[in-house]
């Protein structure tokens, strides 16, 4: 299995859970909105004041789930908070996704996080009499 062979199913999908860790250790889930890049990488928008925007800036590590039905991908890997000319792009891509985010664009502290993913399991229990379970290791993203 190939990333972009999970595109299609992933941009199909508009939400997801994002999972953070607190300054404390304890987990901390949320879910967001999710735009994926040509390189599979998950883009979502939320307020910098937001308990997930302070955990991740203070530790990127990130894991998120999407699902659809009987079928999940869950994904581990890391995040950042593009500026300049890479936040214009990431913002690109979710907007094409979420034309509604263009609003949020005016709200004090909005910001635009890019997931970047190094492990990935696509899981599909509906798929027949077996489960299809398969894995991205290490290398899925490269900067």
């Amino acid at each position: 299995m190939e990333l972009h062979d999970l595109l299609g199913f992933l941009r199909r999908q508009r939400f997801g859970v994002i999972s953070s860790t607190s300054p404390e250790g304890q987990p901390q889930s949320a879910v967001v909105g999710v735009a994926f890049t040509n390189q599979g990488e998950a883009v979502f928008d939320t307020v910098g004041s937001s308990r997930k925007a302070r955990n991740l800036r203070r530790d990127p590590r990130a894991s998120l789930v999407i699902w659809e039905g009987e079928r999940t991908v869950q994904m581990e890997g890391r995040v950042d908070e593009p500026t300049g000319a890479q936040r214009e792009a990431i913002v690109k891509v979710y907007l094409a996704t979420f034309p509604d985010g263009v609003e949020r664009l005016r709200w004090e502290g909005i910001t635009h996080f890019r997931f970047r993913p190094s492990w990935v399991r696509d899981s599909d229990f509906g798929a027949g009499p077996e489960p299809r379970i398969a894995e991205l290791g290490s290398a899925v993203h490269e900067s």
